[in-house]
């Protein structure tokens, strides 16, 4: 947790320089001045050749460092820290650190309409990763400095860290455990404590009203908000992936592709300028409902267009500005048409849905909704939207626009979290307590009978029959013999059939213990390299209870699956009303 606490500090000041170099470059490329201050591209007119050439030169440079530097850079940020999670055991080389950063700033500061989240996430990530790497640390060590990192980024752009450590567990930790949960909150809190000195502390939207209390037809409205938040994000994501194909069959070298889609970010930035760049002062317009129908209608349209086929080019931005912006856009449009309740309410319930759609993560999109305008009395509200949009992106689609990066290049990812069933089931629950045991004193001659007789019987070909405990005089365990030893044994002619069993079978076995879960017995199967083993209390190591194995291992599934699976009515309604139902002593 002290070394994630560090990380959250260079967190916090790797967002703040990367929102700095945002801004310089967007006042150099279209102000043509040296300033770091926070300017959209669209806030004075500029020449049309101007707006068309920008993002195109922007994204040759990219295309150029990602072809000469490290094509690791390429992206939005989040599928590729997923991917360096999963697969790469959360090494992140230290020229990502640079490199990433200043390729984002370039794209968006000559206009790209993406957002600096991403990019922060792979540099904070970058950084903790680093750090993780110069110490003498496990993988999943690694894995959480990477993602302390990560959330101190995305804690010090948007003021959102309970936003920030969601959305660290729903994409980037696969996991909920204290190990990895607490130094994530621990960077996101050292992050928002810096955050209000270096960045300042008001929320990075301010609504104009707080949403006051709704009444049936209103919460209705919040349904289908979430539904058509849910269309949305399905139209942008099939948007993002099939401009990526039909990227990868253009004839030209991967390093161009970035160019071309700055000729897309070119053409709309000619149709509506304020699609360009990250564009939280649209937003805000949105969340302050004083949008007309015309930034409203064009930001629907082209920023939805250019942001989801760019992307699609391999250029450097994130997903989420993009995705506030026009969920807040077709919240304005539905504002239109549903009950006034108070000015930007429903771009911000279909901010949330967007969110929930097109990333998946439902807790995430409320609470950085909360989080980003502090109108804490929108929760119930954006509760049921952002959970529609999310049913509806479940039914429509199999992955999100995060994961199916991932999945594209040949790993499988569920990010579906339940109670393990290997962690609810004992070793004592499932072994099997029939079992042959043998002598240390016999020999292999006099042992071969019953071994034969054994494999003949009930008990002999199932669960305990290919592995026998040999007991001592005082009947404790001395050692085990399996049934592929004892095959072996008597089909070599030159086995010395008078030898003990003592000497012949292994004297130090893995030994299970009763009170042991099935998942505990599995990490010592899979660490010693065995499919069964003998079970013995803690009290008495030597003395054998039963046996376990693979197979009973598959019982805690079995049951998990039987309950998912197998309908059965459980009470009747006769006896629901019966009076000897009613005085019956519950079970």
């Amino acid at each position: 947790m002290l070394l994630a606490c560090g990380v959250g500090v260079i967190g916090t000041y790797v967002a703040a320089a990367l929102l700095a170099l945002i801004a310089f470059i967007t006042n150099a490329v279209f102000f043509q001045r040296l300033s770091l201050a926070a300017v959209s591209p669209a806030s004075a007119p500029h020449s049309a050749w101007l707006i068309l050439l920008a993002p195109v030169a922007g994204g040759l440079v990219v295309g150029a460092m990602a072809r000469f530097g490290s094509e690791a850079i390429r992206g939005h940020g989040m599928p590729e820290a997923i991917d360096t999670i999963l697969r790469g055991g959360s090494k992140v080389r230290p020229r990502i650190a640079i490199l990433k950063p200043v390729s984002a700033a370039i794209s968006i500061g000559t206009g790209g309409p993406f957002g600096a989240e991403g990019p922060i996430i792979m540099t904070g990530g970058a950084f903790g990763s680093i750090c993780a790497q110069l110490l003498e640390l496990t993988a999943d060590e690694r894995k959480t400095l990477l993602v302390a990192g990560a959330a101190a980024g995305m804690t010090a752009t948007f003021n959102a860290p309970l936003a920030s450590i969601l959305l660290a567990v729903e994409l980037l930790l696969f996991e909920w455990r204290p190990r990895s949960f607490l130094p994530v909150s621990a960077s996101a809190a050292v992050a928002a404590i810096l955050r209000a000195h270096v960045l300042g502390p008001d929320a990075l939207f301010q609504t104009a009203a707080l949403a006051p209390p709704l009444g049936g037809f209103e919460y209705l409205c919040c349904v289908g908000a979430g539904l058509s938040g849910g269309v949305l994000a399905l139209v942008a994501t099939r948007l993002v992936y099939l401009s990526e194909d039909t990227f990868k069959r253009l004839p030209v070298h991967w390093a161009w592709w970035p160019a071309i889609g700055g000729v897309i970010i070119g053409v709309g930035g000619l149709v509506e300028p304020r699609a360009l760049g990250v564009g939280y002062d649209v937003i805000a317009t949105f969340l302050r409902g004083n949008a007309e129908l015309s930034l409203v209608v064009g930001i629907l349209v082209v920023k939805t267009l250019i942001w989801s086929l760019s992307l699609g080019s391999g250029t450097s931005g994130g997903v989420l500005a993009p995705v506030f912006m026009i969920g807040a856009a077709l919240g304005a449009l539905e504002a239109r048409a549903f009950p006034a309740v108070a000015p930007g309410f429903w771009s911000l319930v279909s901010l949330a849905a967007t969110m929930g759609g097109v990333m998946r993560s439902p807790l995430t999109g409320v609470i950085f909704a909360l989080e980003l305008t502090h109108d804490w009395t929108a929760l119930v509200p954006l509760t049921i939207a952002s959970s529609a949009a999310y049913g509806l992106s479940v039914l429509t689609l199999k992955r999100s626009v995060l994961t199916e990066k991932v999945a594209r290049k040949g790993f499988h990812l569920t990010r579906e979290y339940s109670v393990d069933p290997l962690e609810m089931l004992l070793v004592g629950d499932v072994m099997n307590r029939e079992f042959t045991a043998l002598r240390t004193k016999d020999r292999l001659g006099d042992a071969l009978a019953p071994f034969v007789a054994a494999l003949g019987s009930a008990n002999g070909s199932g669960k305990g029959g290919r592995l026998f405990p040999v007991l001592d005089d005082a009947g404790e365990l001395a050692g085990i013999v399996t049934r592929s030893q004892l095959v072996l044994a008597a089909l070599d002619p030159g086995t010395d059939r008078a030898r003990s069993l003592g000497e012949l079978g292994l004297r130090e076995p893995v030994v299970c213990r009763p009170d042991m879960t099935l998942r505990e017995a599995a990490h010592l199967f899979a660490e010693r390299g065995v499919t069964r083993a003998p079970v013995a209390a803690e009290e008495a190591p030597r003395r054998v209870l039963g046996i376990v194995s693979l197979a009973d291992l598959l019982e805690g599934r079995l049951r998990d699956l039987h309950e998912e699976r197998v309908s059965e009515r459980v009470l009747d309604l006769r006896e629901l009303f019966s009076l000897r139902s009613s005085r019956r002593q519950d079970v």
